[in-house]
């Protein structure tokens, strides 16, 4: 059997196997502890990606109310612009709620292209009138208590559209008449490259 110079009287490969147990009772928080900052680094970098709402979904929560209508109904907006987070920590000034069907409003992307009130290209404007229901915020109005004028009406729709597939991101504006078109372009999507 082999002594260890300096130990007690313990064989040399059970002192060996004391002191490494020891380094990995010592190494195991160490490891524990860098494992755990890493995951936290790494949900710190992810979660802001996580519960972002897209464009598309943003769209669809403020301006699509399909089936329904305000018609008759005075509070609609008031009721509808809290119902669908348009007055947390402001009040929303201008809203417009759609009631046709999504499939009707994704359709407009494929319909009469002009520029948007931004100078961009990409919206699109309703080959028919729609039936909207206009909010708009009321002179007295202060948040918190936003106050809302609703108006119904028929109108030609615009909505900027990205994508693919292509779809509305941003209520352009509704207008009386229909627009004078671009020369005609197809979505992006169904671009050819040259």
């Amino acid at each position: 059997m082999i002594y260890s110079k300096g130990t007690s009287n313990l064989p040399r490969e059970c002192w060996v196997q004391r002191f490494l147990q020891g380094r990995a009772v010592i190494m195991a928080p160490k490891s524990l502890v860098l494992l755990s900052l890493l995951v936290l680094v790494l949900l710190v970098w992810v979660q802001p990606s996580l519960g972002k709402e897209s464009a598309a979904a943003k769209f669809r929560r403020q301006h699509m109310d399909s089936g329904s209508s305000s018609s008759g109904n005075s509070n609609y907006c008031n009721l509808m612009m809290k119902r669908r987070r348009m007055t947390h920590g402001r009040c929303k000034p201008v809203n417009t709620f759609v009631h046709e069907s999504l499939d009707d409003v994704k359709a407009v992307c494929s319909q009469k292209n002009i520029t948007c009130k931004n100078g961009q290209p990409n919206c699109y404007q309703s080959n028919s009138t729609m039936n909207i229901t206009d909010c708009r915020e009321t002179g007295g109005s202060k948040y918190p208590n936003c106050a809302y004028k609703t108006s119904q009406k028929q109108k030609y729709i615009t909505v900027a559209c990205e994508g693919n597939p292509y779809v509305p991101v941003h209520f352009d504006g509704a207008v009386l008449l229909p627009a004078t078109p671009l020369p005609s372009l197809p979505p992006p999507h169904k671009r050819r490259l040259l």
